[in-house]
């Protein structure tokens, strides 16, 4: 998450009264500048003492989340093909991102924990169909396609839904809302998060598949950093005042020049980018925006349901899904970007 407050309304008091309304705002208190109406002086442009805290525990967390990606991702190198460290990491984010999202929904029309999170697994564990299917099981059918599995788990998702529906219809109004709502945690978290899980078999070499993998995720997540050093230090004009008030285009700007740098940086780790550098820009820049309409899709979620975060699970981010929601729209926008 990369909120910074806009300083535009930035309320004015005398020097040193810090606080009140302004605080955590990302801008200090300054004079008022008759001569220019609404103009704050760049020196008032500075991260509050309040804020400090915020940010090292985000330092901190990102820091110990950032090594354990890393360490996950190198790991599974060598348990080829069946990447087991992804495929459990993949089956906690589900659990627990999708009841995050379920507490999110209006409590009238809220499916059940266990049948959301359910349906969500039963996609994500798709991904892994066609290995167990030639290494273990080969009496199983075989599908034509890595893909083929996903696409019948949604499926069996809305059937079994539609079925349970019908079982327990007593009145109408909740039945329709609730299966559509079991259908998209599905979608949300178990289609897209498909995508993440796809990455890994992309590429033949293992290395590379690491490499995209690392991408994926460190190029939006470097994004959101970006932004929100970016927006709290120069944030002054509102991005999308409504949905997410905090989110300037200054911070905005400042993310996706960070997203492309950690791209670049990263393009030397191994030849996934046949253009090179200037591919390897672009690919910052595409995966750069689509990680802040990721970061503003979960943003919309929260907003209605009258949340700010989605859970307090996780110091200095909220939770599971503030930290996960600009990767799950990068995902699909890498996937075809190397498949």
């Amino acid at each position: 998450m990369w909120n910074a407050e806009s300083s535009t309304g930035a309320r004015l008091v005398a020097p040193g009264a810090i606080g009140g309304n302004n605080a955590g705002s990302g801008v200090r208190d300054a004079e008022p500048n008759t001569a220019s109406p609404g103009f704050i002086p760049h020196s008032a442009f500075r991260i509050p003492h309040l804020v400090l805290p915020m940010i090292r525990t985000r330092i901190l967390v990102g820091s110990l989340l950032a090594l354990a990606a890393g360490g996950i991702l190198i790991g599974d190198q060598w348990l080829t093909p069946w990447f087991p460290c992804l495929f459990a990491c993949l089956m906690l984010a589900g659990v627990f991102a999708t009841r995050e999202l379920v507490r999110l929904f209006p409590p009238d029309f809220r499916p059940p924990e266990g049948a959301a999170v359910a349906a969500v697994l039963i996609v994500l564990v798709g991904n892994w169909y066609t290995v167990v299917q030639t290494r273990a099981a080969p009496w199983l059918p075989a599908a034509a396609s890595p893909r083929d599995p996903v696409l019948f788990a949604i499926a069996g998702v809305v059937l079994v839904g539609f079925l349970v529906e019908m079982y327990r219809y007593r009145e109408p109004g909740t039945a329709v809302p609730r299966l559509a709502l079991t259908v998209f945690a599905a979608g949300y978290l178990g289609l897209l998060g498909s995508f993440l899980a796809q990455l890994r078999w992309v590429r033949a070499d293992p290395a590379d598949s690491t490499l995209i993998l690392a991408l994926t995720i460190f190029v939006p997540k470097g994004g959101d950093v970006g932004a929100l050093f970016t927006g709290m230090r120069f944030g002054r004009h509102k991005m999308t005042p409504t949905l997410s008030p905090k989110k300037t285009w200054e911070g905005f700007a400042g993310g996706l020049l960070t997203a492309i740098l950690v791209a670049v940086g990263l393009s030397f780790a191994g030849p996934v980018f046949a253009g090179g550098i200037p591919e390897a820009a672009a690919f910052g820049l595409v995966v750069g925006v689509a990680g802040v309409l990721g970061d503003l899709a979960e943003s919309l979620v929260k907003r209605d349901g009258h949340s700010k975060d989605a859970s307090h699970n996780i110091p200095g981010f909220g939770g599971l899904l503030d930290v996960i929601d600009s990767v799950l729209f990068a995902a699909p926008v890498a996937y075809f970007w190397f498949r």
